[in-house]
Formats: structure tokens, C-alpha cells, sequence
């Protein structure tokens, strides 16, 4: 079985409502007295990140299809990372690296995701939509 990627006709996710969060691998012991203790609780962790996607009619069905596709949600799915994936390689003064053509060479990043623990909600937006949703980053 293949797993499915994230649809290409779908824009980047915003910048406004982008959130991440490290999923918390501490299990906390109790004490009479003093600071709470910790150890950890497994060795990887997943990272939550909260998206929104403005969409036009014909990308929005496409999200739906792509969400039916990944057994509504349930299923893993590949999606480009965006904070790497398709921006500039630069070099340490901030030069964007060029190849021999002088196109700029942009980074690749994927991530393997879940979808997260709620269901996608929709605003509309005159005719365009709005779609809020987290995923879960897997290690």
C-alpha cells in the first residue's frame, strides 16, 4: 500500500494561525516536597502544527478528496514540510546559492503526518474557504 501525498494544487498553509508544539514525552512523579520529578515516558515524539489553507472552490474539493482518501483523517499521508520545502538554499550572508543556469536552488523537506486529533473546520471567505486544521508530524 502507498502511502498518499498532499495534494499539489493545494497553496501553502498561512503564516497567520501557524503553531507547532512538541508532543510532551514526560511522565511527571509525585513528591512530598521539593520540584516535581520527571522521567520520560517514550524516546520520540511527534509535533503538532496547526495549519490554515485558503482555498478556491476547485482546491477545496480537492482537500476533500485528499481527506476521503486518507480514510477521512485516519490514514498517514506524505506532505511537503513549509517551513523548508521550495525556499532558497542561502548561503551564510543570505545569497540565495544559484545553479550553473542561475536559477536559484531551492531546499526539499517532506514530512510523514497524521492528521490531528480534531476534525477540519471550514470558514467561508466571500467565495474562497478557509481550512483550519493540525496534523501530527511523525518522528
Amino acid at each position: 500500500m502507498t502511502v498518499p501525498t498532499w495534494p499539489a494544487d493545494l497553496p501553502r498553509p498561512n503564516r497567520q494561525g501557524w503553531q507547532a508544539q512538541m508532543q510532551d514525552p514526560r511522565l511527571a512523579r509525585q513528591t512530598e516536597a521539593g520540584p516535581p520529578g520527571y522521567r520520560r515516558r517514550w524516546s520520540s515524539t511527534a509535533r503538532e502544527v496547526s495549519l490554515v489553507v485558503d482555498l478556491t472552490r476547485s482546491q477545496k474539493a480537492s482537500f476533500e478528496a485528499f481527506f476521503d482518501s486518507v480514510q477521512q483523517g485516519a490514514g498517514t499521508f506524505w506532505m511537503p514540510d513549509p517551513t523548508t520545502d521550495g525556499w532558497p538554499m542561502l548561503t551564510a550572508d543570505g545569497t540565495p546559492l544559484l545553479t550553473a543556469e542561475g536559477a536559484p536552488m531551492l531546499l526539499s523537506a517532506q514530512w510523514l503526518c497524521l492528521f490531528g486529533a480534531s476534525m477540519p473546520v471550514e470558514t467561508i471567505l466571500g467565495s474562497r474557504a478557509r481550512i483550519s486544521f493540525s496534523v501530527s508530524v511523525l518522528p
